[in-house]
């Protein structure tokens, strides 16, 4: 069977890979096996206090940021930003969050999460469902997931083995396959969050793509089965 391999590159934190889940559940829900989704996670929010306070001083700071997602979510009717949202709860970094996020992925690929769709989640894996939820506890209900103890809690509350979790993290397992991600992102020249790759790295899509331009890239990957072979231009 023709499957395309999508590499999600985004950032927990970023809002528009927030927004962008649901054509990724769509994806699915249209292709099926044929598409194999992999996700990564690359360091857009490493330092929040440096990318918001300094990066928007002149815009009245976390105040402006805050304002700047409301308006910019206010006509999507799939998610809904909390009021506060960097106002008080600010995670100082992704990273933390990125690092558990590897942990419960490896689990998944060692077998010891069902990686099946499941019909009570939208058809997400229970490791998309974890991120998904990790997301929602920030944008929409305001929790600080950069605290080892929140993502703890969310994890538990889906079932997921944290004593496994934790001990991904300790040994370095976690550490590793989040520096392959970052080795990812500078092997297929990442712009941002989110990004999508195909074929290779032959084809990226980043920003707020529409669902119908995704849809396109995997049909014509998918109709041309020479598309591994080099270009004529």
């Amino acid at each position: 069977m023709q499957q395309v391999k999508i590499d999600i590159f985004s950032d927990v934190l970023c809002v528009w890979a927030f927004g962008a889940q649901a054509r990724f559940d769509q994806l699915k829900r249209d292709f099926g096996d044929q598409v194999d989704l992999h996700y990564r996670f690359i360091p857009i929010f490493a330092a929040t206090k440096h990318k918001i306070a300094n990066g928007w001083k002149d815009k009245r700071g976390y105040q402006g940021f805050n304002r700047h997602l409301l308006e910019v979510t206010r006509s999507w009717d799939h998610v809904s930003l909390h009021s506060d949202l960097w106002l008080h709860e600010r995670p100082a970094s992704s990273n933390n969050t990125h690092l558990f996020i590897k942990a419960v992925q490896l689990l998944e690929q060692a077998g010891a999460l069902s990686r099946q769709p499941q019909s009570a989640h939208g058809g997400r894996t229970l490791f998309e469902e974890f991120v998904l939820q990790v997301r929602i506890g920030f944008f929409e209900k305001n929790i600080n997931i950069s605290r080892t103890g929140e993502l703890e809690k969310i994890a538990a509350n889906h079932g997921l083995p944290v004593e496994k979790i934790r001990e991904l993290i300790e040994n370095g397992e976690a550490s590793a396959a989040l520096h392959l991600d970052m080795e990812a992102r500078d092997r297929f020249l990442v712009p941002g969050s989110p990004t999508l790759v195909m074929n290779d790295g032959r084809q990226r899509l980043y920003g707020n793509v529409g669902y119908r331009v995704i849809e396109a890239n995997v049909e014509e990957l998918l109709a041309n089965h020479q598309h591994g072979e080099a270009s004529w231009c």
